[in-house]
């Protein structure tokens, strides 16, 4: 006898008819599309398997549904876009989606690299510095009355100079006697540490930190030896060329303050009237 050869679903003869293997199983072509073929996103029919069945992210259409939403081009082996669930041709979803370039005003296709800065676009050819007209890409630019400009070119365009290293000061200045300095170049004349936002001084128009000064120029105290700087409203006492932290200005033997009172002196030390009446 003859060995049957009938559908795997409806058991039907598949001798002389049409048939498709699906995990090595034949099916009739009426069963295999009830059972398995897709159906179409566009005209909600079964792609038969005499169709070829086109497929994006999980969804399928016949070749003959699958075309632009907008304005229904096909997009079979074209490139197309997809905006909440319609797919789009390249030229449809830039007129009503695409950003404009900054610079040239025109669509910034899809899939071609763009330039964005607070809310702007470019393509990334038109993204050009304002002065040397060279692509800025992806380094550094300097933004100055709505033009773009390379690091290098702002600095000589813009830039200040600092008055220690003459370099551009593009962040981060200080300003000292109506001169511009880079923060790390303010810095004391005699120890170099730096000085913006720390308190200073000056002599002969070199900046010193109060440590500094205070050491070098500052008058010693007579009771203590520590400096006296005088700055920031220190109060201090001086008498016969000599001087006094308000704190250190007491009696040499009571150690009573002498601010305000009256003093007696013998050779360096000074008394109140008390302990200098036997003098």
């Amino acid at each position: 006898m003859t060995e049957r050869f009938d559908c795997h679903y409806c058991k039907e003869s598949l001798f002389g008819m049409k048939y498709i293997l699906k995990e090595d199983s034949p099916y009739c072509v009426k069963c295999y599309e009830n059972l398995y073929s897709n159906t179409c996103e566009e005209c909600k029919n079964p792609i038969g398997a005499d169709c070829k069945d086109l497929s994006y992210k999980d969804r399928h259409w016949h070749e003959t549904c699958f075309h632009c939403f907008q304005c229904k081009n096909s997009l079979v082996d074209k490139p197309f876009a997809a905006k909440e669930e319609h797919l789009l041709c390249t030229d449809c979803y830039s007129n009503e989606y695409s950003s404009k370039c900054n610079e040239c005003k025109k669509t910034i296709m899809p899939g071609t690299r763009k330039m964005e800065y607070k809310g702007n676009s470019w393509h990334e050819t038109c993204f050009i510095c304002y002065h040397c007209q060279q692509p800025i890409g992806t380094k550094s630019f300097i933004p100055k009355d709505n033009q773009n400009f390379c690091v290098p070119c702002y600095e000589k365009q813009f830039a200040m100079q600092c008055v220690q290293c003459k370099k551009a000061i593009t962040t981060g200045g200080v300003t000292y006697r109506e001169q511009p300095w880079h923060k790390e170049c303010f810095v004391c004349t005699a120890c170099k540490k730096q000085l913006s936002g720390q308190r200073f001084t000056s002599r002969d128009e070199f900046a010193y930190c109060l440590s500094c000064f205070c050491n070098l120029y500052a008058k010693k105290c007579a009771g203590c030896t520590n400096p006296i700087s005088g700055l920031g409203g220190t109060k201090y006492i001086s008498f016969e060329e000599r001087q006094w932290h308000n704190d250190c200005f007491n009696c040499k033997k009571c150690s009573l303050s002498l601010v305000g009172r009256g003093f007696l002196t013998e050779r360096d030390d000074i008394l109140c009237p008390e302990c200098g009446k036997d003098i």
